[in-house]
């Protein structure tokens, strides 16, 4: 039985039962995490150590920094992509553990509605992610930061601060924008595919 649970929840989770599912599964588990994890380091590895400010002292280089970045766009990509999992994860834990196929579930109405409900929260969670990661991240990254430091000494006031690698920060930062509405458009797609499916599955009965 639990061989046989675990077998279930590997397949839907790697097979979904439709075509567009299964691309989006290939684009968010290959591509996505790919570019995230190795160009991501690439990007943003050694950020914290590559900024300076003026006066270039370390206590106010990292002060400035966490200021510059709350979260660091790594953690928060990465979070992104586990919550947005999340929906899926559950569904085909409950299909698993009910034991259904993935050739039944678009044929059991219960079944498929609660599919459509993980995909509709992905998409929820894919556009929550965007609006974070516009009010933390902006859509573009300057050069040079302002950083308000008179908590940490009077005399700083207002600091000169350097960014680096910002254009190639800017380019990473759009992509994974563009990752995001792709993955809320194969959601979308995802919906409507399951609709036709559906209708042509009771169009046969």
């Amino acid at each position: 039985m639990s061989l046989n649970y675990i077998k279930n929840f590997y397949e839907g989770c790697l097979r979904p039962p439709t075509v567009v599912g299964q691309f989006h599964t290939l684009f968010f588990g290959s591509v996505r995490m790919f570019f995230l994890g190795v160009l991501g380091f690439a990007v943003y590895g050694n950020e914290a150590l590559h900024f300076s400010c003026d006066p270039d002292r370390r206590e106010l280089n990292l002060f400035c920094y966490n200021q510059f970045r709350p979260v660091t766009p790594q953690v928060f990509w990465a979070l992104q992509l586990v919550t947005v999992l999340v929906p899926g994860a559950v569904f085909h834990l409950h299909a698993a553990y009910k034991n259904i196929d993935q050739e039944e579930i678009l044929e059991r109405p219960t079944i498929t509605m609660l599919y459509i409900i993980s995909v509709l929260l992905r998409i929820v969670l894919e556009v929550a992610a965007f609006w974070l990661q516009s009010r933390l991240f902006g859509f573009l990254v300057h050069s040079q930061y302002f950083c308000e430091a008179s908590s940490l000494d009077k005399s700083f006031n207002f600091t000169k601060c350097m960014v680096p690698e910002h254009f190639e920060k800017t380019i990473f930062l759009s992509a994974m924008y563009i990752f995001t509405i792709i993955t809320m458009v194969l959601c979308v797609a995802e919906i409507f595919e399951i609709l036709c499916r559906r209708l042509g599955y009771l169009a046969n009965q």
